[in-house]
C-alpha cells in the first residue's frame, strides 16, 4: 500500500500489474491483479518490479523478475545470508539488468559529506515506539529470523553507518532484549568492528521514551537524519535505465548489510525485560551513553541488566 499510494502520484512510470497471494484492496481500474509474480512476468512483461514480500522470499521473486528482463527495487533487507546475496548478483550480472535496494536513507544530501569525513568511527542513536499491533501486523512479525530492531525498523541506521564509512564488517558484537513476547530484539546496541578497523556503534529500541528519530555521530560531527520517501530510488532506477546514472542504493553496496544480518542470526535470543506501560525505563540515557562511549548494554549498568543477551561473530 505505501507503494501504491507513492506510485498514484508518479508521472515517469504507469502502474501495469499488482500482485499478492492475499486480496488487493481497491486495484486500481484496468490494472491487472495476479497472485503467481511468474505469471504475471510473462503476461505483462514489466520493466520495473518493486519486490515487497517477506525477506525470505526475495531471492526467487527478484531473480525471476531479472530473468524476465526486468529491473528490481528490492525492499529491505534485500535478503538474508551472503550465499543468498551472492545468488542474486549472479543473476544480476548474468542478465544485466539492475537491483537497486530499498534504503532510502542512501539517498540524503548529507550523506557525501559524511563520508568525507571517513575514516572514522560512526554511532547511531534512536528511540521508537512501537505498540502491541506492530508486533502482529504480519505472519513473521516478531520472528526469527526476519524481524527485529536491527534487520528491519533500524536497518536504515545500519546502512547508513556502513555506508559513510566506506568499509566492510569484519566482526559483530551485539546485547540486547525484549519487552514482549516475541522472538526478536525491540532494543538492541550492535557494535562492528569494520576492515579499516573503525567502528560503528548502534543503539535503538522501539520501546523508547522520549522520541529520538535517529542521531548520527561521524567524527566530532553530529546530525539528524530522517528516511526520506522511498520515490527518488524507484526515479534513480529509471534514470538508471535510461542513461546509465549510478544507482542510490545498488545491491553491490549492501553486501555489508547482509553479512551483518547474517550474523545476527548465529546471536543468542534476546532476553526478556520488564517494562512499564510498553516503555523500557532508562532506556533512552542508556542509549546515549553506548553510542557515545561505544559500549554494549551488557557493559554498562542499568535496570534491566540482567536480561539483556549477547553474542560476538566474525564475517570472512
Amino acid at each position: 500500500m505505501h507503494h501504491r499510494e507513492q506510485l498514484a502520484e508518479f508521472e515517469a512510470g504507469e502502474l501495469v500489474a499488482l500482485c499478492d497471494r492475499a486480496e488487493v484492496e481497491e486495484a486500481p481500474e484496468g490494472v491487472p491483479v495476479f497472485t503467481d509474480h511468474t505469471e504475471m512476468l510473462a503476461s505483462v512483461k514489466p520493466d520495473v518490479v518493486i519486490v515487497s514480500t517477506p525477506p525470505a522470499t526475495h531471492l526467487s521473486i527478484a531473480a525471476d523478475a531479472l530473468r524476465a528482463g526486468a529491473d528490481v527495487l528490492l525492499e529491505k533487507p534485500p535478503v538474508l545470508n551472503l550465499a543468498e546475496h551472492e545468488a542474486l548478483s549472479q543473476v544480476e550480472k548474468a542478465t544485466g539488468r539492475a537491483v537497486q535496494i530499498g534504503f532510502q536513507a542512501l539517498a540524503s544530501p548529507d550523506l557525501p559529506r559524511l563520508k568525507a569525513l571517513a575514516p572514522c568511527d560512526v554511532s547511531v542513536f534512536a528511540s521508537w515506539q512501537r505498540d502491541d499491533d506492530y508486533w502482529v501486523r504480519s505472519p513473521w512479525a516478531g520472528r526469527l529470523p526476519l524481524d527485529g530492531a536491527l534487520r528491519n525498523p533500524f536497518a536504515h541506521a545500519v546502512m547508513q553507518a556502513l555506508a559513510v564509512s566506506g568499509s566492510e564488517p569484519v566482526k559483530v558484537e551485539v546485547a540486547w532484549c525484549r519487552i514482549r513476547d516475541i522472538e526478536v530484539e525491540d532494543t538492541a546496541t550492535l557494535r562492528l568492528t569494520l576492515a579499516s578497523e573503525q567502528r560503528v556503534l548502534i543503539a535503538v529500541t522501539l520501546a523508547g521514551e522520549d522520541f529520538i528519530d535517529s542521531r548520527m555521530i561521524v567524527g566530532e560531527v553530529e546530525l539528524d537524519y530522517r528516511v526520506d520517501s522511498g520515490l527518488p530510488l524507484l526515479e534513480n532506477l529509471l534514470a538508471h535505465r535510461r542513461s546509465g546514472e549510478p544507482l542510490v542504493a545498488p545491491l553491490e553496496l549492501t553486501r555489508g548489510f547482509t553479512a551483518v544480518v547474517e550474523a545476527l542470526g548465529t546471536m543468542p535470543r534476546p532476553g526478556l525485560a520488564r517494562s512499564e506501560e510498553g516503555v523500557l525505563v532508562g532506556v533512552n540515557a542508556a542509549l546515549e551513553q553506548c553510542a557515545r562511549n561505544f559500549t554494549l548494554l551488557n557493559e554498562i549498568d542499568t535496570p534491566w541488566a540482567a536480561t539483556v543477551t549477547g553474542g560476538t561473530a566474525t564475517i570472512g
